[in-house]
């Protein structure tokens, strides 16, 4: 990395607050005020791992391809590629044409302060600093051995003169990358927010503190970044494509009551300023949102659930709510579950095998005696699906055949297990449960806690480690301090590899595979699997590793949540942070009524 002194840095930080535009609009200014339920500690490409991270950089930066505005099943489409990639027949070489009229937004860090055009090459640097060993990337695991030349590039010093065999850029608007192997999901992988162009000068001139600002040449110029808000305005360098409804996949019947018709053929962005709020608390969020005066889009929280909902079967809202904002609903893209450390001897991986074994009974005990069906009830107002495995019923993949006995709470089998593995309370390990500081991250460890104590697990047995963010919390799952990990999954494209791969033993951490799970079958069959394009034969295999999750007991596992988001009227457009959400903000309109 190149970074410059810190007193340049505290400058430019100083002038990004000012140019920050506090206050409140202009008579004639469009805002639209968006919120997430969660902070984004590193606005760097590099540490694009989260759902929150993802929607701030995507919008800040351009990425070889996005997902259509309103196509559902999700489709792939051109963003700063000029097309679809042209793919030799053994799969393994991909030629991608850039558009020329990529532009980074004007900044100190060009050499006369405007934005220059953006090639292929920045795309090859790019892709380089994840294997840079000076940086710390949590997105290195999606091309780890799968470009050709890259880990002897990284291994021989990391270069940036150098060339990468399998990475080049043929000319300037032009990409060629030679895989190792077949990957068929290699294209998706562009439309992540770890894939987005980066200009060398911005990671000169900015160094770690990349992390903190953004010189892209996505729709938005980023105006403001702190722990509770980030402000987008209009980047004015950004390539003027018009909106086509059509191709974007719009139908009458579906999308007709969004009032989005009068921006077919207009160019985003449409608003003049676009503000992102991170409120962690539903309670605050939701009042924000009813107050009509601040953010326009939320959640449901399950608080409110029974006073806005007509029905629950099909969700319906009350004629009340109904007349004030626009609803969507269905079943997310992903999972939530919780983990067990397999790298903590106390309950994964033992070097005494018959340690090891009655570790693997204690897991599977705790996942017996867990209730899912009351964690839907309690947290989820019964919206969400229970499902084994970690495969969500989203999926084309999705295993209608499984076994529920590992959703199924059942507590006597819980105490056997225990029983039989020579374990009581007084020689139970201590386990370290983390937990983001949140009255609802509390509430749910309390519920956990209580389930073990009525299999006979000591409540004192289950410590809570409180962190004070999610980007904290996340930290800790990467650098493997925890024993038992509970998160979301959202899924960063439509295929079950994406979420099999978060047990994928060279995926450990601080890479994606954060219960450091490590089953030399289970990577075979990984490795087998990610190289066979879709079909009957790589569903099996998909659906064998599957079960292999449930026979070891790795995690608690799953549910999938019913995401219910409602808008305000005001605001034109289909909200969205399923499968990388974000693209959708370039659309965005807001028309007083």
């Amino acid at each position: 990395m190149h970074a410059r002194p810190f007193g340049v840095l505290l400058g430019l930080c100083l002038g990004l607050s000012a140019c920050g535009g506090g206050g409140d609009a202009g008579p004639e200014e469009k805002v639209y005020r968006h919120s997430e339920d969660g902070v984004p500690t590193n606005l760097d490409p590099l540490q694009a791992a989260t759902v929150y991270a993802n929607e701030v950089v995507v919008n800040a930066y351009d990425t070889l391809y996005r997902y259509k505005y309103l196509a559902r099943p999700y489709e792939l489409t051109p963003n700063l590629a000029a097309a679809m990639p042209e793919i030799s027949e053994d799969g393994l070489v991909y030629t991608i044409p850039l558009k020329e009229t990529g532009r980074y937004i004007d900044s100190e860090v060009f050499e006369d302060g405007k934005g220059r055009r953006v090639t292929a090459h920045d795309f090859v640097y790019s892709i380089k600093r994840h294997f840079d060993p000076e940086n710390i990337s949590q997105g290195r695991w999606l091309w780890e051995g799968k470009i050709k030349g890259m880990a002897e590039w990284a291994e021989a010093g990391a270069d940036y003169d150098e060339a990468v065999p399998g990475l080049r850029a043929l000319d300037d608007f032009t990409v060629r990358v030679e895989l190792t192997k077949p990957f068929p999901q290699f294209v998706h992988t562009l439309a992540m927010g770890f894939s987005a162009l980066v200009p060398h000068e911005a990671v000169a001139a900015h160094g770690r503190d990349l992390g903190t600002r953004a010189v892209g040449s996505g729709p938005w110029e980023l105006t403001h970044y702190s722990r509770t808000q980030v402000r987008f305005a209009p980047n004015p360098n950004f390539r003027e494509e018009s909106l086509d409804l059509a191709f974007e996949g719009y139908d009458e019947a579906e999308h007709g009551d969004l009032g989005i018709e009068h921006l077919d053929g207009k160019v985003p962005p449409f608003v003049d300023r676009l503000e992102i709020d991170f409120i962690q608390e539903s309670a605050a969020r939701w009042a924000s949102f009813t107050s009509g005066r601040e953010i326009m889009l939320s959640g449901l929280p399950v608080e409110q659930t029974d006073a806005v909902l007509a029905s629950k079967d099909p969700v319906t809202l009350k004629p009340e709510y109904a007349e004030r904002y626009r609803m969507d609903t269905g079943p997310e893209a992903g999972l939530v579950f919780s983990v067990f450390n397999m790298d903590d001897p106390a309950i994964g991986y033992h070097e005494d095998p018959e340690r090891e074994e009655r570790n693997r009974a204690l897991r599977c005990a705790m996942r017996d005696a867990f209730d899912w069906q009351t964690r839907n009830e309690r947290f989820y107002s019964d919206l969400g699906i229970v499902f084994p495995g970690v495969i969500p019923p989203i999926l084309e993949e999705f295993d209608e055949d499984l076994s529920r006995a590992s959703v199924t709470q059942d507590v006597e089998r819980a105490r056997a297990r225990l029983e039989e593995a020579g374990w009581t309370a007084e020689n139970l390990p201590e386990l370290d449960y983390g937990l983001v500081s949140s009255v609802l991250a509390r509430e749910m460890y309390e519920e956990f806690r209580g389930y073990m104590e009525a299999a006979g697990i000591p409540g004192d047995r289950i410590k809570a480690q409180t962190y004070a963010t999610f980007g904290d919390y996340n930290r800790a799952l990467r650098s493997s301090e925890l024993s038992i990990m509970g998160y979301g999954w959202g899924l960063d494209y439509p295929d079950a590899e994406n979420v099999l791969q978060l047990f994928y033993g060279p995926n450990g951490a601080p890479g994606s595979n954060a219960s450091n799970y490590d089953n030399p079958e289970y990577n075979r069959l990984f490795e087998q699997a990610s190289t066979m394009q879709p079909g009957p034969e790589r569903t099996a295999i998909y659906h064998r590793m599957n079960r292999m999750l449930i026979e070891d007991c790795v995690g608690i596992i799953g549910l999938t949540r019913s995401r219910v988001t409602l808008w305000h009227k005001k605001v034109r457009a289909l909200p969205d942070r399923q499968i990388l959400g974000g693209f959708w903000m370039r659309f965005v309109d807001v028309v007083e009524p």
